[in-house]
């Protein structure tokens, strides 16, 4: 089930209408001009489209004005895993709320305010978790946010209805308010987050034509190569998409079996599980594979090799999956599955996965382990 992560900046917004450039440190003053805080309206536009998918995914969300009251204002089931620590909520609130949301692996964090909120959301979680921003500050410089709520609502409707989604960098950007309020305008970047990015396979291929196949895995076999980290030990799965990436290496390649690299060199072929872990064990590692096209499996067929004591070994968070859009598409909505020996670990692969699917190109798909 989709796992959503919900925060609101409950005074995001909140000196605009009263004329004064922004909220940084003016929330009193904006209260005393008779502003009206503006940011649970605008969560609320966004968190109606899903009002229709509650058995589609979980809510989770911090306590009172911070997201708890408008949920449950729309009847949204939520869980609150975090309180804040005072009446007047802070940005060390945000970036607490968005530090649990990461640990407890949401597949979303949807959140409303401005480009204050996004460099809090920024400093906690970095590239490490899919964000998506609900305008509702007075300045929106970053581009991490939908056009408007109700079209931040639809993105995250579309993602747990399981449309494929492009992962894109979106950049953080803040002006300097006081400087602002003097009438210049001083903004800096603050880093990126990795939000979904409004367009379909679908609509790409309207775009800009047929999809090659070729081209694409050249793209992706490049980007791959390029992230490669030196001292790392790489597992090379099975398939022509990894295979893609071991020409791009300029080494020969098991089309069904593991190979290993290290710093650009070929140092096992064809391994067997026993020797994966013998190689692997008390070094630093990182496994890329790819799915079997038509059925979607993930483990459990023709890469038997990948047991689950080497996928523990690995560590799920340092395994890489690579996959064209095309491959994906022709799964027509199906998740990815799983099925090693392990029951426990089954259940640990399953939720949403970041996919490489081109060059600095990723979406985020569903995977499954049917019992």
């Amino acid at each position: 089930m989709f796992r959503l992560g919900l925060i609101i900046n409950p005074v995001a917004g909140i000196g605009g209408a009263v004329g004064l450039k922004g909220s940084d440190g003016m929330v009193a003053e904006a209260l005393a001009l008779g502003a009206v805080p503006r940011a649970q309206a605008r969560a609320r536009q966004a968190l109606l489209p899903l009002c229709d998918l509650v058995d589609s995914f979980e809510l989770l969300t911090v306590a009172g004005e911070m997201g708890e009251t408008v949920a449950r204002s729309l009847g949204l089931p939520c869980r609150v895993i975090y309180q804040p620590a005072g009446e007047m909520t802070s940005a060390d609130d945000t970036r607490h709320a968005a530090e649990l949301m990461r640990e407890a692996g949401v597949d979303l964090l949807l959140f409303a305010g401005g480009d204050g909120t996004a460099r809090d959301i920024c400093a906690a979680v970095g590239e490490s978790c899919h964000v998506l921003g609900i305008p509702a500050g007075c300045k929106i410089h970053s581009g991490v946010y939908g056009v408007t709520p109700a079209a931040s609502g639809r993105v995250v409707a579309r993602m747990i209805a399981g449309e494929l989604l492009s992962l894109m960098d979106g950049e953080v950007r803040d002006i300097d308010e006081e400087a602002f309020r003097l009438g210049k305008v001083r903004a800096r970047h603050y880093g990126q987050l990795l939000v979904p990015g409004d367009l379909r396979y679908v609509q790409a291929v309207k775009q800009g034509g047929k999809e090659s196949e070729e081209l694409v895995l050249a793209d992706l076999a490049a980007g791959v190569v390029e992230q490669m980290e030196p001292e790392t030990l790489y597992l090379m799965g099975s398939g022509s998409t990894v295979a893609a990436c071991m020409a791009e290496l300029g080494l020969e390649n098991t089309l069904l079996g593991v190979d290993l690299v290290e710093n650009g060199r070929l140092i096992g072929q064809d391994l067997s599980a026993a020797e994966i872990l013998t190689r692997i064990r008390g070094r630093r590692c990182r496994l890329i594979m790819t799915l079997i096209g038509g059925q979607g499996h993930l483990l459990g067929r023709g890469n038997q090799q990948l047991s689950p004591e080497v996928i523990r070994c690995v560590g799920l968070e340092h395994i890489q999956v690579l996959a064209t859009k095309a491959k994906l598409a022709a799964l027509a909505g199906r998740p990815l599955l799983v099925d090693t020996d392990d029951p426990q670990l089954n259940r640990a692969l399953c939720g949403y996965l970041r996919i490489t699917t081109g060059y600095k190109d990723q979406v985020i798909y569903p995977v499954a382990s049917p019992e």
